[in-house]
């Protein structure tokens, strides 16, 4: 049995503890420092702990006598995890759409004797392994785009939107600068811009830049390509009402308002849809082609509840990840980047099969 703790009891949280516990093969952990949030867990499913992992050293003892962690806390906490899982020997896992909070984990990892794996889920996450798969099937490259949206089936709202997962990651994504390349060079460019129309089984989208999607792939990538970058997709005039939130009423600025806001007025639900949409574009046996990568993924019950799409697909993309590692199909040390797993390993996964 491999032992796994969990930090963050929350709504992706939860359904990571319940793929795990699934199988049989995984004996898992759950801590939080909120005790409500830890009776979203079922109790059959994992042993539950009140933790702080601000306090080091009570985080330092949970780690004892564990395999790995996942991290699904918000990205600010991840560092002093990180920090512990290496000094335990612990594999360490997140979901953080946070550059800067990769980048630290990175450095971490740079002596460690256990793997280090930040930015699993969807994206970053997954949609770096399939904008990856479709690269390395071309001689050269030109352009790669990645296009990812969690949308309401069922939109009723002026934002068109409701939601679904962390709203501080959120409004890390809509805030903070966005890596890409462009003509060759990587560049930094501001978030909701860069606005595109597009129509997809018949049903109008936008997108535009937003943060963290990437992943590592400005460095994987780099010197290959010609242009890379990654929108968030979303029904159209959303984008215009949070640059009046973030840009015009400045809350960009006082985010904590911002999170207050949103999740005042904003419902949550779990009837919703996962969109991904990769297209690379560059050579293939002398001549310039095109292949593209769709999926649409719906919420669905799984082991008799309903999950929404965006729980599904980021918990089943850490879960892989964390089964490829223990299957030894991901390097077993130092920092691992989501595009070192193959996509057909990932999709035969007992846990990527959601993506199927």
């Amino acid at each position: 049995m491999t032992q796994v703790l969990l930090l963050g009891a929350g709504k992706i949280g939860s359904m990571i503890c319940h793929l795990l516990h699934a199988t049989g093969e995984y004996t898992v952990t759950v801590a939080d420092r909120d005790e409500a949030c830890l009776g979203w867990i079922a109790q059959d499913e994992a042993a539950l702990r009140t933790l702080d992992v601000a306090d080091a050293d009570a985080l330092r003892a949970a780690l004892t006598g564990h395999d790995v962690v996942i991290s699904a806390l918000p990205y600010y906490l991840n560092a002093a995890v990180a920090e512990a899982a290496r000094d335990a020997q612990v594999h360490y896992f997140d979901l953080t759409e946070d550059v800067a909070t990769t980048r630290r984990v990175r450095a971490i990892a740079g002596d460690a004797a256990t793997a280090f794996v930040p930015q699993c889920g969807l994206a970053p996450g997954f949609v770096s392994i399939a904008a990856y798969d479709l690269a390395k099937r071309f001689d050269s490259l030109r352009d790669v785009f990645m296009r990812v949206g969690a949308l309401p089936i069922y939109p009723t709202n002026a934002l068109k939107y409701n939601l679904t997962w962390s709203t501080d990651g959120l409004i890390n994504e809509y805030c903070n600068l966005c890596e890409a390349i462009h003509d060759g060079e990587t560049r930094e460019v501001l978030p909701l811009e860069g606005l595109e129309r597009f129509s997809l089984d018949g049903i109008e989208y936008e997108a535009f830049n937003t943060s963290g999607g990437l992943g590592t792939l400005c460095d994987t990538l780099a010197g290959k390509v010609e242009c890379l970058n990654y929108k968030t997709v979303r029904y159209p005039g959303h984008r215009e009402h949070v640059k009046f939130l973030t840009q015009e009423l400045r809350l960009s600025g006082r985010r904590d308002l911002l999170k207050d806001v949103l999740e005042t007025a904003v419902p949550v639900t779990k009837q919703d849809v996962v969109l991904v949409f990769v297209t690379v574009n560059g050579i293939q046996d002398g001549r310039l082609t095109q292949e593209t990568f769709a999926k649409k993924v719906y919420n669905a019950t799984v082991g008799g509840k309903l999950w929404s799409a965006i729980q599904i697909t980021t918990a089943a993309g850490v879960c892989a990840m964390v089964d490829l590692l223990r299957a030894g199909k991901l390097p077993q040390r130092g920092f691992v980047r989501q595009e070192d797993a193959d996509l057909k390993d990932f999709l035969a996964n007992r846990f990527g099969r959601h993506y199927a």
